[in-house]
């Protein structure tokens, strides 16, 4: 094997997103379609954790079975524990080459991906890279005019801006375990792994190409996430009670 890509383990850790996960799970599975046409050789697996859930979130995973979407059911309350139990789900038993060959894809399940984030993210490991860093932008029908028109001044397309979203990171799967994979934390998992990655010489790439859509709510999962850094970026002493929160 020369470290072309020949599986892609898909894994999308979810606590209480009943409301927004069909449409993820529905763009993965276009995702997935799009590059069984460009890489038919590349097998792809969706494997979704549902994290210490109170709402339907497992039932409505359930119901994409027949689709190809996997469930596994956790209750530990932290993401980056609940990201490295569908890892270890998904891939497929092996070292060295094998997992060289194989490439973990991050999603988060209030987020869309475009047709060809799969697609994008097995070219640029074909192509040599470890690590796939990609840009999010927040959905704009959860921002008011004035917060997009902040937020779209300060992204320029073409431009990639290297901020590690766990909604859009890729990772060459024998990188991952090189450095142990993700850290059994609350938040920042995913800034921690690249780091790590990083500092052992990864090759790393920064892509604004599959751009993933998240939830613009001001209200996360966990205090320092993405949330709270889109209340950070879109403050304006304007407007009152606009501060970072997380779910109760």
């Amino acid at each position: 094997m020369d470290g072309k890509i020949q599986s892609v383990a898909v894994v999308v850790p979810a606590r209480d997103e009943a409301a927004l996960i069909c449409p993820c799970l529905d763009s993965l599975i276009a995702a997935r379609a799009e590059v069984a046409v460009t890489h038919p050789a590349v097998d792809v697996t969706i494997v979704v954790v549902a994290d210490a859930c109170a709402d339907a979130t497992e039932e409505i995973v359930r119901s994409y079975g027949d689709r190809g979407v996997d469930l596994a059911v956790v209750r530990v309350g932290r993401v980056g524990v609940a990201r490295g139990i569908g890892i270890r789900r998904s891939l497929s038993s092996g070292d060295g080459p094998a997992l060289r060959s194989a490439w973990i894809a991050n999603t988060d399940a209030d987020s869309v991906v475009p047709a060809l984030w799969l697609t994008h993210q097995v070219e640029l490991a074909d192509a040599g890279a470890d690590v796939m860093v990609g840009t999010v932008r927040p959905d704009p029908a959860d921002l008011t005019a004035d917060q997009w028109a902040r937020w779209t001044a300060t992204h320029e397309r073409g431009r990639p801006n290297g901020h590690v979203h766990g909604a859009n990171l890729g990772v060459r799967a024998s990188a991952y375990e090189a450095v142990s994979g993700f850290d059994p934390v609350a938040e920042h998992e995913d800034n921690l792994l690249v780091a790590r990655l990083r500092e052992r010489g990864a090759v790393i790439v920064a892509s604004d190409v599959a751009e993933v859509v998240t939830s613009g709510r001001p209200v996360g999962r966990t205090p320092g996430g993405y949330a709270a850094h889109l209340v950070e970026a879109l403050s304006d002493s304007r407007e009152p009670g606009l501060e970072p929160q997380a779910a109760p």
